[in-house]
């Protein structure tokens, strides 16, 4: 039955990234529109993991764009007990 839950949850986070591209959560390098500048070079993947809301682990992968920034290009969820 947990197997079956957290099949459903990965499931529905993938129907809702699908719908327009993933958009920062509270914990995110670029939440609330702030603008993060990377001292590594263009095209760097940065990656990032903090823990999210009901203790689920975030895990985000950034790339760093041309003029320093950091545009989020992927984002997954997955329960913290995983990971530990």
């Amino acid at each position: 039955m947990k197997h079956a839950v957290i099949a459903i949850f990965f499931a529905l986070t993938a129907c809702a990234s699908a719908a327009g591209g993933p958009e920062p959560l509270p914990g995110s390098l670029t939440y609330g529109g702030k603008v993060v500048h990377s001292p590594y070079r263009p095209g760097t993947v940065v990656k990032n993991t903090f823990l999210g809301q009901f203790d689920y682990r975030v895990f985000e992968t950034y790339v760093v764009q041309p003029d320093g920034t950091l545009k989020l290009t992927s984002q997954s969820t997955g329960p913290d007990f995983l990971w530990q």
